[in-house]
C-alpha cells in the first residue's frame, strides 16, 4: 500500500473515531425523554476525551503520510525530468 493510501486510511479511522464519540453519547442518552444542549454536552463528557485524542492523533498521522507520499512523488518526478 502506498503512503497516500495509508494516509487516507488513517483519516478514515479519524472520522470513524469522531463519529463513534457522538454516537456513543447518543446511545448513552437514548432513554432520556427530553433533549437539550446541556444534557448532550454532559453525555459527551461522560464518554470522555480518549476518542477525541485518538481521532486527532490519527488525523495528524494521516496528513503526515499524505504529505510524505506527495513529497516522494514530487522528488521522483523531479529526478526523472532531469
Amino acid at each position: 500500500m502506498s503512503r497516500r493510501g495509508i494516509g487516507i486510511s488513517f483519516i478514515a479511522i479519524s472520522a470513524f473515531l469522531l463519529s463513534v464519540k457522538y454516537i456513543s453519547a447518543a446511545i448513552f442518552g437514548s432513554g432520556v425523554s427530553s433533549w437539550d444542549e446541556d444534557l448532550f454536552s454532559s453525555m459527551l463528557s461522560y464518554v470522555g476525551k480518549p476518542l477525541s485524542t485518538f481521532s486527532l492523533l490519527s488525523l495528524i498521522i494521516g496528513t503526515a503520510y499524505i504529505v510524505w507520499g506527495e513529497y516522494e512523488e514530487l522528488k521522483l518526478k523531479k529526478k526523472t525530468n532531469i
